[in-house]
């Protein structure tokens, strides 16, 4: 029997199948924490015996299967990060370095457009999407892209729940449940994922690789442990935390945000968001520069492996430091685009300036610096100026070898910043448009 009714944001409803009664665990609502079994001992969520957690046996499409409770926040006992303090030292000295170019950055936004965009295309594609950097950049100037629309639209989603996230957090919100179903509210709400609950917890267990459950390779926690667990997490995000370092507890939220899988899709984008989301509110990152989507993508294997031992060998050590190695190698790499991108601009703002007194032709190279694709119209508008104007300022840029007309067509030109993007697709397999 139930203890009593939930409050309507507590109701996590069961599927048909959990709520069959050959299933050996009974799944009631949760209250302060305690979970009822059908051996009708009770538990707390936090007096798990270890780092691997508990499994309980659950039916689920018709199949009993085990899925996989983890051990609430803080793990007990700490992490014994002495083996990891090289590999800390390094990537926390590469985040300085990082954050330091936000000073010596002619403006900060012009690079974090594209920049954003280009982690929304590498996090979506570790999710099966084709779509590329061009395809999102010609979507965006309203041009037409070579793959299907729903790709391209889950990757806008991407940099619009990104942008949301960080917008709130710029205005007091804090990094909280309520943020991140907003966000995953935005990354679901148009696409493939929109009829998968955007912004509400799963309703129903899931399993991760394998057909069938049986042959999965994680089967997350249950519906009803999904609450507690996650307002655990959220506990943790909260708390200073001063005896753990701000690395190790993105690594440590990120791996227990997949693990839970609250949601039915887009768990994977928006626990990377996460990454990137508590290193600014905690300070470590001025401005959003730090995405390890490519490092994951790189490295598949090795992500989903560690953190599958994270769950049967309770290894939080080996994933940690594959973590930080990603901190490390994705920050450094990121620092030195970012000062490649500074000697481009200071070497094409100086070919400007020589080709006249027109301020109208550096406002417009200005604009692609932020926007490495363009059309007359979307120049016209976003700088100010008349499209004539417009016109003529970037086919200034065009004779120069700056920008390149891609379309080939007279009429509803594309111009691209060439050598902007070859710089950013020279570290990842993205393709120019």
């Amino acid at each position: 029997m139930f203890l009593g009714t939930p409050r309507d944001d507590e109701r996590l409803c069961l599927t048909k199948m959990e709520q069959r009664k050959d299933c050996r665990v009974f799944y009631p609502y949760l209250f302060s924490g305690q979970i009822l079994l059908n051996t009708h001992q009770s538990m707390q969520l936090n007096k798990f015996p270890d780092y691997i957690g508990q499994k309980v046996e659950i039916s689920t499409v018709g199949k009993k299967v085990q899925a996989y409770i983890p051990p609430p926040f803080p793990l007990k006992p700490p992490i014994d990060l002495r083996k990891l303090t090289s590999k800390l030292e390094k990537a926390t000295y590469a985040i300085g370095q990082l954050d330091g170019m936000t000073k010596i950055l002619p403006s900060t936004p012009i690079f974090l457009h594209t920049y954003v965009r280009q982690e929304a295309v590498l996090s979506s594609q570790i999710e099966g999407t084709q779509s590329s950097l061009s395809d999102l950049l010609l979507f965006e100037v309203e041009s037409i892209p070579k793959v299907p629309l729903d790709d391209v639209q889950e990757v806008s989603n991407y940099v619009e729940a990104l942008e949301h996230g960080l917008l709130r957090m710029k205005n007091g919100f804090p990094l909280s449940q309520r943020l991140m179903r907003e966000m995953h509210g935005i990354l679901l709400s148009t696409g493939r994922g929109s009829r998968k609950d955007p912004g509400e917890y799963r309703r129903h267990q899931n399993w991760i690789g394998g057909r069938d459950p049986k042959n999965a390779q994680h089967i997350p926690p249950p519906t009803a442990y999904i609450l507690d667990l996650m307002s655990n997490l959220e506990l943790f995000i909260h708390n200073d935390h001063l005896d753990i370092p701000i690395l190790i507890q993105a690594g440590l939220i990120h791996a227990q945000f997949e693990i839970i899988h609250p949601f039915l899709d887009g768990n994977g984008r928006l626990g990377r968001l996460l990454i990137t989301l508590l290193l600014c509110e905690r300070g470590l990152l001025k401005e959003p520069l730090l995405y390890l989507s490519l490092f994951f993508k790189t490295h598949r294997s090795e992500y989903y492996d560690l953190l599958q031992r994270v769950h049967t060998h309770g290894d939080w050590q080996s994933w940690l430091a594959f973590f930080l190695d990603g901190v490390y190698k994705t920050a450094e790499g990121a620092t030195t685009t970012a000062a490649r991108l500074i000697e481009l601009f200071d070497k094409d703002q100086s070919q400007v300036r020589n080709l006249g007194s027109s301020s109208s032709i550096l406002l417009v190279h200005q604009e692609f610096q932020e926007r490495p694709v363009l059309t007359v119209s979307l120049t016209a508008d976003r700088v100010g100026i008349s499209p004539p104007t417009a016109r003529k300022a970037i086919r200034r840029l065009q004779d120069v070898g700056i920008v390149r007309e891609v379309t080939g067509k007279p009429r509803n030109q594309v111009f691209v910043y060439e050598e902007y993007l070859k710089i950013l697709m020279e570290v990842t397999d993205l393709d120019m448009p």
